[in-house]
């Protein structure tokens, strides 16, 4: 392709960009959520609004200054030609989201069949940060606003990373899938706080984990407030937790459904403090004869 022709997409795709909602959104983030090329700048913040300011030399010349290699403006035309056309349809899906949400909707429909509540909210989902800065910049704050989002993306639109997974696992219905990004416990119906806390213990750094993991320790403000969130949202599962507590039931065998002992421990310290008469319990053994037997 000859460098005119290149200068003239360029000029077209930041002139066409400029009023994207997406132009503060890091690169390596738009290029995650479309079948094409990965952003050479992997770990760096830069956006389109770093460059569509410049014109084609100056573009490349920026480029080469923080270390790109040859030819990458050509990768950023072509993330943001495909980013606008990822955007375009979206929304106006989202201006015209109440007509599309009475219409026939296979994901929805799906949702109900998965005792899946329309109203659970995006961010407790474990989707990539990426993914949720991308719903979170199109409004997308439920189950249901995603599924609605999605039946009205364009055919020709191709999606990637999270979303794409999320989608397809609720069109299939594959529950392996769904128990990624959703506190989902394949085989039963509806989300469950157990599996919500222990998403939130697998997202978190593993100093946290580290540090949370000795005793004596509380989480972090943020931690805290995040379980504090879950706990309210789930307020049915935490009476039925209460109630096998009140039984005698201990806590750590409650959360065994996440079968790893790690997160099992994590979440059960969570919870401690949020189900009324969870106490903490002794470090136990971690064989599988106590594992089964409580002992």
């Amino acid at each position: 392709m000859s460098e005119s022709t290149s200068a003239q997409r360029w000029d077209e795709a930041r002139t066409a960009f400029a009023s994207s909602i997406m132009v503060d959104t890091a690169l390596s983030s738009l290029a995650e959520n479309l079948d094409g090329p990965e952003w050479p700048g992997q770990g760096k913040v830069d956006s389109p609004a770093d460059y569509i300011d410049f014109d084609y030399n100056e573009t490349v010349a920026a480029l080469d200054e923080r270390g790109y290699p040859p030819g990458t403006i050509e990768t950023l035309i072509t993330i943001l030609q495909e980013t606008l056309a990822f955007d375009d349809p979206f929304g106006e899906m989202v201006e015209h989201s109440d007509a599309a949400a009475s219409a026939e909707n296979p994901l929805l429909d799906n949702m109900k069949k998965l005792g899946l509540p329309p109203t659970f909210p995006i961010r407790f989902t474990t989707l990539s940060s990426d993914t949720l800065e991308f719903c979170s910049l199109e409004k997308l704050e439920t189950l249901e606003a995603f599924a609605v989002f999605a039946q009205g993306m364009s055919q020709n639109v191709i999606v990637g990373g999270d979303f794409r997974s999320l989608l397809n696992a609720l069109s299939h219905i594959d529950e392996q899938m769904l128990a990624r990004f959703l506190p989902f416990r394949p085989g039963a119906k509806g989300l469950h706080l157990v599996e919500s806390i222990g998403g939130l213990v697998r997202q978190l750094r593993p100093l946290e984990r580290e540090k949370l993991a000795q005793r004596g320790t509380e989480p972090s403000a943020s931690t805290a407030g995040e379980v504090a969130a879950r706990v309210g949202y789930f307020a049915e599962d935490r009476q039925a937790i209460e109630q096998k507590v009140a039984e005698g039931v201990p806590l750590s065998r409650i959360v065994m459904v996440l079968q790893d002992p790690a997160v099992e421990t994590l979440t059960a310290k969570l919870l401690e403090g949020h189900v009324a008469g969870a106490v903490p319990e002794k470090k136990k053994k971690t064989g599988w004869f106590s594992r089964l037997f409580g002992g």
